[in-house]
């Protein structure tokens, strides 16, 4: 988060994995304030043509899913990203989510929900992957 030491992703963080940091208190969001990483790639030691902030995610579960379902719990993965990152899916991006199943465990019922629950936990996990890698990096 522009101006602090907080993930935008910090919501999400488990057991301080992602240095237990919190925005300031009274922080308020300038709706313009992307930080330099989006603005100025050249200031971060990026080139400046395009497809510079691509962000590459793949989510995997060991529920049997169809072909369909899959791409279901891929878009709703993609959510994520946003959660993670300011802005998301800009048009200099790449960024887009991948999903598999290892069909080990047949669904126990074939309701929406059960569906919804799985890629909303997905869109959980890929915004506290995105926060621990920046994290890692940073070290």
């Amino acid at each position: 988060m522009p101006g602090t030491d907080a993930y935008w992703a910090w919501p999400f963080e488990q057991a301080g994995e992602v240095g237990g940091k919190r925005p300031p208190s009274g922080f308020t969001l300038d709706l313009e304030d992307w930080g330099e990483a989006k603005a100025n790639p050249a200031a971060r030691g990026q080139p400046v043509a395009g497809r510079t902030n691509t962000t590459l995610g793949c989510v995997a579960t060991n529920v049997a899913l169809t072909p369909a379902e899959s791409q279901r719990v891929a878009k709703m993965a993609m959510s994520g990203i946003s959660r993670a990152i300011r802005p998301a899916f800009a048009p200099f991006d790449g960024d887009v989510v991948f999903c598999l199943s290892t069909a080990q465990i047949e669904r126990p019922d074939q309701r929406p929900f059960t569906l919804a629950r799985i890629g909303e936990l997905a869109a959980a996990c890929l915004a506290r992957a995105i926060a621990r890698g920046v994290h890692e990096a940073a070290k």
